[in-house]
C-alpha cells in the first residue's frame, strides 16, 4: 500500500543564492498554483529502493488528480501499468485499491486518520503553504533539474509523531514554471525511499467524475483487510 501514498516533499541543504530560489518565493508560488489548482493528468514512474538489497522496483502509470469545490476535497487515481498492475482510488478518508491479476478490490477506511491521509495529499498537488507549515518543519534545499524542469527542491519533516513514525522526511521538487510538484521522495527507515516522478503533465484539464472511477468487472471479489 506504501506505493499510492503518493504524495511529498523536500529535501534541505545549503540555502540557494538569488531570490527566486529562496524559500518564500517557493511557498509563494506554490499559493499562487494552488488559488487556480482544479486537477491535472501526468504520467508517473514509481521507484522503490530497498537500501539492505540494493534493489530498485521500479513502477511506471498514470495519474489523475481532481479537486472539489469544499476544502479537503480532493480525489486522486492512479493506474499502475503491467506487470505488477493495479489501480487506487483515493477519495476522502477511502482507498479502493483493484488487483486485476486476482480480480479482487481491497477497501480501506482511514476514517480514523483522515488527517495523515489530507497531509499526503497535501504534498502532492495544489497544497498551499499555511497548511504545509501546519502539517510540516520546511526547509530550503536548492535549484535542481526534475522530471526535465527547473525546480526548486524543499525538505518537510512531520510534525505528527505518528507519520513520522513511517516517514523520516519529505522531498518535493516544486517547478519553479508551474509551482506544484514534479518529483516526490519519501525517506523510511534503514535508507529504504519511494520516488515518484510525474512528466506530461497536464494541469487544469477538463475533468468529469467518470474520469476518476475505479472501473471493475462486476464479479470482481472484495476484501476489507481492516476487518
Amino acid at each position: 500500500m506504501r506505493w499510492v501514498q503518493s504524495a511529498i516533499v523536500l529535501l534541505g541543504a545549503a540555502c540557494a543564492s538569488g531570490a527566486g530560489n529562496s524559500l518564500e518565493t517557493t511557498l509563494a508560488r506554490m499559493d499562487e498554483a494552488a488559488r487556480t489548482f482544479r486537477g491535472l493528468r501526468a504520467d508517473m514512474q514509481k521507484v522503490s529502493h530497498v537500501e539492505v538489497l540494493k534493489l530498485d522496483n521500479i513502477e511506471a502509470g498514470t495519474i489523475v488528480v481532481k479537486r472539489g469545490s469544499k476544502p479537503h476535497d480532493v480525489r486522486m487515481l492512479i493506474d499502475i501499468k503491467p506487470p505488477d498492475a493495479k489501480t487506487a482510488l483515493i477519495a476522502g478518508a477511502d482507498l479502493d485499491i483493484y488487483y486485476p491479476k486476482i480480480n479482487t478490490v481491497q477497501e480501506w477506511d482511514f476514517g480514523k486518520n483522515k488527517d495523515l491521509v489530507y497531509q499526503f495529499m497535501l504534498l502532492g498537488f495544489g497544497g498551499n503553504s499555511r497548511d504545509l507549515q501546519d502539517a510540516y518543519s520546511i526547509k530550503l534545499g536548492g535549484p535542481e533539474t526534475a522530471a526535465g524542469e527547473k525546480t526548486t527542491r524543499i525538505e518537510l519533516v512531520s510534525k505528527s509523531k505518528e507519520l513520522l513514525a513511517h516517514f523520516k522526511k519529505f522531498e518535493l521538487w516544486i517547478s519553479d514554471e508551474k509551482g506544484i510538484t514534479v518529483q516526490q521522495k519519501m525517506h523510511q527507515s534503514g535508507g529504504d525511499y519511494i520516488l515518484n516522478t510525474y512528466t506530461n503533465m497536464k494541469v487544469n484539464p477538463n475533468l468529469s467524475d467518470s474520469d476518476l472511477k475505479l472501473n471493475v468487472p462486476k464479479n470482481a471479489k472484495r476484501e476489507r483487510p481492516q476487518k
